[in-house]
């Protein structure tokens, strides 16, 4: 069965996609919701990083509703990673599309060069046991932030022209089908082996900022539940639920 792809609010100019969907959130709307807006005045990444918001670009929030299965929420930056992979990888040719792969848990990366980021936000509401979560995604189409501190890269510097629009619809579609996938949780054995056959190799050296030090180690796959699973110096697995990864390789 298809899922249909969500309505969609288009926004001139807001200070952040996810900040606006959660607004709407604590004003009673329940989704599911896109927020598409042409300019952030401050958007942001993981650890509250500033997120760059170029104009030609997509920046993009969905909003959803989970009843059940909240417990899990944070698996959906890897159901929304597999979501963007699929909606960008058609775009390119076979031999550039090579080097298209996620890195755990929120990149899209193009060769080493980051190419789209996620940003998953939720909020509870009292006395109600519902979660509202917020699957905030930026495709670097037109231009990439020259100040991240790492690689990135865009679309059409690998001769790929797609407006936002044209990437919003691609994307719109394959999120609502991998959600249904995913099912709240009850689907995602089929989410991690996606998202696994579209990650790095095993064995891959990375390095982890946990935020209690650097952790490095080679890529051993993903846990049960999604969490990352490393090999020490020691040989031993370790199991990380939050952090920034780095290739080290």
């Amino acid at each position: 069965m298809s899922a249909a792809a969500p309505p969609v609010i288009h926004l001139s100019e807001t200070d952040s996609t996810n900040a606006e969907a959660l607004r709407r959130a604590f004003a009673g709307e329940r989704g599911p919701l896109w927020i598409v807006t042409d300019r952030q005045t401050a958007g942001r990444g993981r650890s509250g990083r500033r997120w760059a918001s170029q104009s030609g670009n997509l920046l993009a929030s969905l909003l959803i509703t989970l009843e059940q299965g909240t417990g899990v929420a944070y698996q959906l930056s890897l159901v929304a990673g597999v979501a963007v992979y699929d909606a960008v990888r058609p775009l390119l040719a076979e031999t550039e599309a090579r080097g298209l792969r996620l890195k755990w848990p929120n990149d899209l990366l193009l060769g080493r060069a980051k190419l789209a980021g996620i940003l998953v936000e939720s909020a509870t509401h009292p006395g109600s046991p519902a979660l509202s979560a917020v699957i905030g995604i930026g495709i670097n189409l037109a231009s990439h932030p020259e100040d991240l501190g790492r690689l990135a890269t865009h679309l059409a510097a690998h001769g790929v022209q797609a407006t936002p629009q044209e990437m919003q619809d691609k994307l719109g579609s394959m999120l609502a089908e991998w959600l249904l996938t995913w099912n709240s949780g009850a689907g995602f054995d089929r989410v991690r082996s996606a998202w696994l056959a579209r990650g790095g190799p095993l064995g891959e050296p990375l390095v982890v900022n946990t935020g209690g030090g650097p952790v490095e180690g080679r890529f051993q796959g993903l846990a049960e539940d999604g969490a990352l699973l490393i090999a020490d110096a020691e040989g031993g697995i370790r199991r990380i639920g939050y952090g920034d990864v780095t290739l080290a390789g």
